[in-house]
């Protein structure tokens, strides 16, 4: 019998996490934590410890050889270095969409964690703040238990929540080079017939003198739209790119599809493509799925410039668009 083939691919995916991993590490992980505190006055910090975290649970934590700041934040901490109020969120395990959302009312305090700002708004909230997540920090206290409480663990901890937001960030910029993949084809389609183009928008004339104008958008990712008179539009195609691999998810993304695609359909949008970067995709069932999608293309044929499914892709924009062959 025939030996199997084995193939594995590349790790690419881990090797960009290392990278990542390693300047989150000194941005707003424990390293980052111990950097700022070199540079602080201790008593001052350990005052305001005393304020804001109850006496028991900073005794429990010095039993252990550990300093309050390792779990509990405060003001001027917070101060000094504003990123490290990620690593009291990624300690708590709280994404970045829950944790900043106005359900919490810390919406403010993004720009800590983004650019490392306090907000005018929030420089005046920085105490309650430090008391509201002190006692989220007593919660995670009580429920880790004293015979697991170690700095190596909460640093676990951290990483268990930083995982996910990692991996978004890859699909996010894996979606976006899809996208633009898909624009860039599109550009070399209609090139002969460009008028002008930014990094947004690309406008052409079609033979009727027209002008039709392909467009970045958000929902869906790429549009074309005739203009027919001053803020007037016929709007021709809708086409949503899903720029992830995993084909284990493709049922969510053509779900996805199909949501944008019937927001577009009640725009008057004509075609609804929808666009995926995996290539064994069961035709039949997408069609199922996403019912309001007219067309389904993957872009490795696309971007590959040549074959059948990129002549019909390229012959419908020609033919949709109006614009003169050569």
């Amino acid at each position: 019998m025939k030996p199997t083939s084995i193939r594995i691919p590349s790790p690419d995916l881990q090797i960009d996490f290392s990278i990542a991993l390693a300047q989150i590490r000194q941005e707003c992980l424990q390293e980052a934590l111990c950097e700022t505190i070199k540079n602080m006055d201790i008593a001052e910090l350990d005052r305001e410890l005393a304020d804001v975290v109850p006496r028991t649970e900073l005794a429990l934590l010095a039993s252990r050889g550990l300093r309050g700041e390792l779990l509990f934040p405060v003001p001027c901490l917070l101060i000094r270095n504003p990123k490290l109020i990620g690593y009291y969120r990624l300690l708590y395990g709280f994404s970045q969409k829950a944790f900043y959302s106005a359900d919490f009312g810390l919406s403010i305090f993004k720009s800590m964690e983004d650019r490392g700002m306090i907000s005018k708004s929030g420089i005046g909230s920085i105490l309650p703040l430090c008391r509201a997540l002190a006692g989220c920090a007593s919660s995670l206290l009580k429920g880790i238990g004293e015979a697991r409480l170690t700095k190596e663990f909460m640093d676990d901890l951290t990483l268990l929540t930083l995982g996910p937001q990692l991996r978004g960030g890859a699909n996010v910029r894996k979606g976006t080079a899809g996208i633009v993949k898909i624009f860039d084809a599109i550009t070399g389609i209609v090139q002969e017939s460009v008028v002008s183009s930014d990094c947004q928008c690309i406008e052409i004339k079609n033979a009727a003198g027209r002008r039709v104008l392909i467009e970045f958008a958000s929902d869906p990712d790429i549009i074309i739209r005739e203009v027919m008179a001053e803020k007037r539009y016929r709007n021709i195609i809708a086409m949503e790119i899903k720029g992830g691999t995993d084909f284990s998810n493709i049922h969510n993304r053509i779900g996805e599809a199909e949501k944008s695609h019937q927001k577009a359909r009640q725009k008057g949008y004509v075609e609804c493509w929808t666009i995926v970067n995996v290539d064994k995709i069961d035709l039949n069932m997408a069609h199922k799925e996403s019912p309001s999608t007219n067309r389904f293309y993957r872009i490795s044929h696309i971007t590959s410039g040549e074959g059948r499914e990129f002549d019909d892709f390229k012959n419908r924009i020609v033919a949709l668009t109006g614009i003169p062959t050569y």
